[in-house]
């Protein structure tokens, strides 16, 4: 068996879909086909049922997928401790937002475990760019949220997380249990610098053109809401913040966290990144799902 084909069967058995394991390896669907059908004639034992309700593991299929992910990981611990040997085991790991996170933590702790000699380098960028330096050639992977022009990069899907409106908790709207967009169709919102991915723009401003203070960071759009009483979209587990609330926005496609890395890019360290980082990050929140209680805003006049 080649390493190839077992990275190919990998892919399949995550996601249990031909056509999405596809667009993940960069290929098209037919010859991931045979050579998963090729696979099965090797080990001599069907590995995927295959029906109209969708794609299963057969037990055969699990027993190699545990093995092979074993392998897979060996393989690029391998080539890891090599290139820390010849001395080019470094990777800068583009984040958008918050680096105290939980998540981003549990990450950082799994990967340095698995790979102590690889020096990380990380760098924090603003939410005027999603794509934290990689279309600028800044940083090796990025651990960010789509949408944005994904042009000659690779995207893997961590997560989908619920967004709602950021409010000041005295709002009139931060008692309602959900909200629309065009219930804030009126107000005014925090946006993002000119110049920014048009993509990133439209979806955090709920697919209008908003009018607004301009922000490039979290703790500026929480202050742009507090101060001014503008509105703005953030995640629902996120938690708020003093004198702030936020409602779950029903209209509002979930936010998707995503590792990006420029596509063709064959560096182990940044395969191994980009595993570890699903393996840590797929489905967990990276923060508590459940808001901060809405608090009322301190009184600025001391009354």
């Amino acid at each position: 068996m080649e390493l190839r084909t077992l990275r190919y069967f990998v892919a399949v058995a995550e996601e249990l879909h031909f056509g999405r394991a596809a667009a993940r390896l960069h290929m098209s669907q037919p010859p991931l086909s045979r050579a998963i059908k090729q696979l099965e004639r090797d080990v001599g034992a069907v590995l995927l049922d295959r029906s109209s309700a969708g794609v299963s593991l057969t037990s055969v299929g699990a027993v190699l997928l545990e093995e092979a992910r074993g392998l897979l990981d060996q393989a690029d611990r391998m080539h890891v401790r090599v290139a820390a040997a010849a001395g080019a085991a470094s990777l800068t790991v583009g984040l958008l937002g918050d680096s105290a996170d939980p998540g981003i933590r549990r990450l950082a702790d799994d990967y340095r475990r698995r790979h102590p000699h690889v020096e990380v380098r990380v760098r924090e960028t603003s939410l005027a760019d999603p794509t934290c330096g990689l279309h600028a050639g800044l940083v090796d992977i990025a651990l960010t949220r789509a949408p944005f022009d994904e042009t000659g990069l690779t995207i893997r899907e961590l997560r989908a997380d619920p967004v709602g409106a950021l409010l000041r908790a005295d709002d009139p709207l931060a008692d309602r249990d959900a909200l629309h967009l065009e219930d804030l169709a009126d107000r005014r919102w925090f946006v993002f610098p000119e110049g920014t991915d048009p993509l990133w723009q439209s979806y955090w401003n709920g697919g209008e053109r908003r009018e607004g203070p301009v922000v490039r960071a979290v703790q500026e759009c929480r202050q742009a809401v507090l101060w001014n009483g503008t509105v703005g979209i953030t995640l629902v587990n996120h938690e708020p913040g003093a004198g702030l609330a936020v409602v779950p926005l029903v209209d509002m496609e979930p936010s998707r966290a995503v590792v990006a890395w420029t596509e063709g890019d064959t560096n182990p360290l940044v395969r191994s990144f980009a595993q570890a980082a699903t393996t840590a990050l797929r489905g967990a929140p990276l923060r508590s799902a459940v808001a901060a209680p809405r608090q009322r805003p301190p009184d600025m006049a001391g009354r």
